[in-house]
């Protein structure tokens, strides 16, 4: 039963052996001898041709295709990819604490500038700047009494230097004795003191009148913060607070966003910033599909530490405010235009050291190579510069010649 797979593995060991050991044998067994041999002269009479022969014959041009490309001015755009932002956006917060007594406005509201978002409850506020009022009412009865009695003890002290320069004179003639100079001159004192003291109860009831009134702007200063306005004109993004929540200082009230107009920011390389200028045209494509138009108001001065990229604002009108913001859009910055050639993007190559470029036709007529900068790439090819105004480019077999190697170019026509 099993020697027939036997004696089928010793026939496929036997030829295994025979065509890797014994190819040559195989092959002279199997393959028959020619009767003549092509380099035989017994037959023809003349000498055999020799591959050295054959490959002393000098080659041709080699057969490629090109095209006459002449440079055109195009508007080198800068194209970004970003965003659109609002103009504004402020989340409007308390500035003191207190219970809201307000309805509340549902987001998605359209609020003027000055439009109240939120009303809290005044609680005692009234009656501390009644308070305050008060005292500063009664601070003010006290200064025709402060200033009646610091003219009074202005009047005594006048009086007192007056006796005690009589007494002085006096008692230089001999008519007065030492005590009551003494006397005068302790009067003289007395006086001063009084003056001083009435001119410092004069301040206090100036500095209590000072003190009322800060008390009192401060009262009315929490009042006004009782009420909180929309800043500017806008739509609420988030609905006010709830009627009845307590609002504490840097409690958020409402969320107000401007977004007329609409701002588009992208980001430019730093190779590029300095073809965008203020003022400059641009347009935008939205994910929908709208088309805006603006112009730039803002570049950057800054790069971005970690993508070194430069923040470029674009402010685009938005009436009807069709434009949301955080809407993705490509847009595209004019700038000043570029002489380029439009080429198949077969056409590109690298040269030994791998730059990128594209061979051409010289004018007698051998390969070249030009070093190319690709600008644009649009469906009908690629937009090259680093090319001269007019030039032979060969799209077709520019991978098998070198520089220097002649060509026989076929030239055809090429839309641009």
């Amino acid at each position: 039963m099993r020697l027939f797979p036997i004696i089928a593995a010793i026939i496929v060991c036997a030829l295994i052996y025979g065509f890797v050991f014994q190819r040559e044998r195989l092959m002279a067994t199997f393959v028959p001898t020619q009767v003549q041999d092509e380099g035989d002269t017994s037959a023809t009479g003349t000498e055999p041709v020799t591959t050295a022969a054959k490959e002393t014959r000098p080659d041709g041009p080699v057969g490629v295709v090109a095209v006459r490309s002449v440079a055109r001015t195009i508007d080198s755009a800068v194209i970004l990819r970003g965003r659109t932002e609002a103009d504004r956006q402020v989340e409007v917060r308390a500035e003191t604490n207190g219970r809201v007594i307000s309805e509340p406005l549902r987001k998605g509201s359209f609020v003027e500038a000055g439009e109240l978002l939120c009303q809290l409850d005044p609680a005692t506020r009234a009656a501390t700047l009644a308070e305050a009022e008060a005292r500063r009412d009664e601070a003010r009865t006290r200064i025709p009494e402060a200033k009646a009695r610091l003219a009074e003890t202005e009047s005594r002290l006048i009086e007192a230097q007056l006796n005690d320069n009589a007494a002085a004179k006096l008692s230089e003639g001999g008519y007065a004795s030492d005590t009551r100079v003494a006397a005068t001159r302790a009067a003289v004192s007395a006086a001063k003191a009084a003056v001083q003291s009435a001119k410092a109860g004069l301040e206090a009831a100036g500095t209590g009148i000072r003190s009322a009134a800060a008390a009192m702007a401060a009262a009315e200063n929490e009042i006004t913060r009782l009420e909180i306005h929309a800043p500017f004109k806008g739509l609420l993004e988030s609905d006010t607070a709830e009627l009845g929540s307590l609002l504490q200082p840097g409690t958020v009230c409402a969320t107000v966003l401007q977004l007329d107009p609409i701002v588009l920011v992208g980001f430019v390389p730093e190779t590029e910033v300095g073809r965008i200028a203020l003022g400059a045209d641009a347009g935008a494509e939205l994910v929908s599909g709208q088309r805006v138009k603006g112009k730039v108001t803002f570049v950057s001065r800054s790069s971005d530490p970690e993508t070194r990229t430069f923040r470029v604002e674009i402010k685009v009108p938005n009436p009807d405010l069709t434009i949301r913001d955080g809407q993705t859009a490509e847009i595209l910055i004019s700038s000043d235009g570029t002489e380029a050639h439009l080429l198949p993007q077969s056409a590109l190559t690298l040269n030994d050291e791998g730059t990128l470029g594209v061979r051409t036709v010289t004018a007698a007529n051998t390969a070249g190579f030009i070093p190319v900068t690709l600008m644009r790439d649009t469906v009908n090819g690629v937009w090259l510069t680093g090319l001269p105004a007019k030039v032979d480019v060969i799209i077709i077999g520019q991978e098998y010649v070198i520089p220097g190697v002649p060509v026989k170019p076929s030239y055809q026509e090429i839309t641009q």
